[in-house]
């Protein structure tokens, strides 16, 4: 009983960090994509679709928690299906803004990008206890960090571009992003795959039950 209690705990407060990070990513999703779309960056913009794919991350991980081992790689499958799909999705935006030739605005960039990385390393912070739980968590993890990575990238960019008067430091960051997006989904994909197999050889079953 007691172990049931124990893990029931885990999962209601697994539960409430994963509430909070979706939030701030939610809520970074919105301002990036904003900012990255008036200040005509691919960068931010590619940023921003990391922040969606990082809800999709928590929503999916959430309705993971307490379930199931098949159940949780059911989840992990969809998780890194639709990480693939926005990552994709970058490298079609970054074309379009090649093909349409615009300069993006360093000052947006700069301070959205700042911004983004402190939120980030915030949700980090909240989640680095969690780096080494199951396929979900780890997952979330994984996302804060990549997403420190891309924040810190979007100010290189930005300073880049200022310095070679050239819009393609921008494209380069973004398609750096597109790519670490798809290798964390591929990553996602394998991993989930194996724990699908494994769950189904494994009846399901606990003390407080799959919920």
């Amino acid at each position: 009983m007691s172990d049931c209690c124990a893990a029931e705990a885990r999962n209601s407060r697994e539960r409430t960090l994963l509430w909070t990070v979706l939030a701030l990513n939610a809520v970074m999703f919105v301002v990036e994509f904003t900012a990255g779309w008036l200040a005509r960056s691919s960068g931010l913009m590619a940023d921003s679709l990391d922040m969606l794919a990082d809800v999709l991350v928590y929503s999916v991980s959430l309705y993971a928690v307490g379930r199931g081992i098949a159940q949780k790689a059911k989840a992990a499958l969809l998780n890194g299906s639709l990480q693939m799909l926005l990552g994709l999705g970058v490298l079609l935006h970054i074309v379009w803004r090649i093909r349409e030739g615009s300069a993006p605005q360093t000052d947006i960039m700069g301070w959205i990008a700042a911004l983004a990385l402190a939120v980030n390393i915030s949700c980090f912070a909240l989640l680095y206890r969690f780096r080494s739980g199951d396929i979900n968590m780890r997952a979330s993890w994984l996302c804060s960090r990549n997403d420190m990575l891309a924040n810190v990238g979007v100010l290189v960019a930005a300073w880049m571009v200022n310095l070679l008067s050239s819009a393609w430091p921008d494209y380069v960051i973004a398609a750096f992003i597109a790519g670490v997006v798809i290798h964390s989904a591929y990553g996602i994909l394998v991993q989930a795959r194996r724990n699908l197999k494994e769950g189904l050889e494994i009846e399901s079953g606990g003390c407080c039950g799959s919920q």
